[in-house]
């Protein structure tokens, strides 16, 4: 991956067409490597922190949001107790297997979701992956 100092360098534009992202990503994007380079987000240090704390670290540059945090929690720290309920797969996932009529809310998930405390990445892996199995 390009260091912060190399987003920064690189021309927007040509950022924007080789990786395919809208004007307002690749903004986010410089955003986030200029929070590093100020020192005002230390990626090195957040492995340390508790994971209310890391989303509130991330969600401090504009452009990152919950799920970006949450993601981040679960793919480059590998925490375990993690649910990402704002996400629509988690949620339609939820919905099939416990047969519910309709999605359930983002409240709702998270209660269903504490019976999988205190492994709930583990759950969100098992969740999205079920969206995309094949019938036997």
């Amino acid at each position: 991956p390009p260091t912060p100092e190399e987003v920064l360098a690189d021309d927007p534009d040509e950022l924007r067409t080789a990786v395919g992202l809208s004007h307002a990503k690749v903004r986010y994007l410089r955003s986030l490597a200029e929070h590093v380079l100020d020192g005002s987000l230390d990626l090195e240090h957040l492995d340390e922190l508790p994971d209310e704390e890391v989303i509130a670290e991330l969600v401090a540059v504009k452009g990152i949001g919950l799920w970006s945090a949450q993601i981040f929690l679960i793919v480059h720290l590998q925490r375990p107790d993690v649910l990402p309920v704002g996400d629509l797969g988690i949620r339609k996932a939820i919905m099939n297997l416990y047969g519910l009529p309709e999605l359930p809310s983002p409240a709702q998930a998270t209660e269903i979701g504490e019976a999988w405390r205190p492994y709930r990445t583990l759950a969100s892996l098992f969740l999205w992956r079920s969206l995309h199995a094949s019938p036997m």
